[in-house]
């Protein structure tokens, strides 16, 4: 039997922090805005939503590119390709974390439960997506942006313009950061007819195609803190992470991937839990 630890392996678990902080920033708007009581237990029904609809998504990926990972030299040692974990037993783990989401969200409000089968499709149906078009990027930016949508729903049984503002933010923010990190790929994908953008196009294209992704993040960051009334707190999260988004492109470029797997997770996680401390002090001080 696989280890546990193998398990947190296999879904990357650490990567968790890229959407985390969007989910808790959903939520704390959605209590301020709507002048919502603090609930320790909803919050702990959230984020087990989150943690199990990212082991359901995360765990089909491997499980589905299995045989795809296990041809690629860079992915070659992961969990199923190389035994550790077999492949039952990846999909066993799938199925537990899918029907667990699904049964959470019936603990949180009938809206929660209603969206849940259409959050699972777009988590899972990312993995299946590079098999036919370039916008799977787009795709996994959608499965990390249901975080602050689903949050501000699971408080007040509604949708409001600022968690939509947030999913912009990180579907944009986090297609253009996998594209960057999909260049390290780009050669293996087009020899093996997979789709993505640094395949479709060249990786000085695809670099241009992330930037301009990145430059809707940023614009989308100004216009929630202008409809929000961002005072502050607000604004300096919000500089920092512009900041960041401007150095993964220093960072990571076409002749720079060697540095993709060291520091993408670092850069990017200050990126998200930088915005969100700042955005929910904002929120919580005024």
């Amino acid at each position: 039997m696989a280890k546990i630890s193998q398990y947190f392996s296999l879904v990357t678990f650490t990567h968790t922090i890229f959407a985390m902080p969007f989910a808790l920033t959903g939520y704390i708007y959605a209590l301020t805005s709507t002048d919502t009581a603090f609930d320790w237990t909803l919050l702990v029904k959230i984020l087990l939503c989150m943690v199990f609809a990212r082991n359901a998504a995360m765990g089909f990926n491997r499980w589905a590119d299995r045989k795809i990972d296990a041809a690629n030299p860079r992915t070659a040692g992961r969990e199923i390709p190389s035994g550790k974990i077999s492949p039952r037993a990846g999909l066993i783990f799938v199925i537990i974390n899918s029907a667990a989401f699904v049964m959470t969200t019936a603990f949180i409000n009938e809206l929660t439960l209603i969206l849940s089968p259409v959050a699972l499709i777009v988590a899972l149906g990312y993995s299946l997506t590079k098999r036919f078009t370039a916008l799977s990027h787009i795709v996994l930016g959608m499965a990390l942006a249901i975080a602050p949508v689903g949050a501000y729903i699971s408080v007040t049984g509604t949708i409001a313009l600022i968690p939509l503002i947030l999913a912009v933010m990180v579907i944009t923010w986090t297609s253009g950061f996998d594209i960057l990190y999909s260049l390290q790929d780009a050669e293996f994908d087009r020899q093996h007819k997979l789709h993505s953008i640094p395949a479709k196009f060249s990786a000085r294209g695809a670099v241009g195609i992330s930037i301009a992704l990145h430059a809707v993040t940023a614009a989308a960051i100004i216009l929630a803190g202008i409809y929000y009334g961002g005072k502050t707190l607000y604004w300096i999260g919000a500089a920092v992470y512009i900041a960041m988004l401007v150095v993964q492109h220093f960072v990571f470029t076409p002749t720079k991937t060697r540095r993709i797997a060291s520091s993408f997770g670092l850069i990017n996680g200050i990126t998200s839990v930088s915005y969100a401390i700042f955005f929910i002090a904002d929120m919580l001080l005024r």
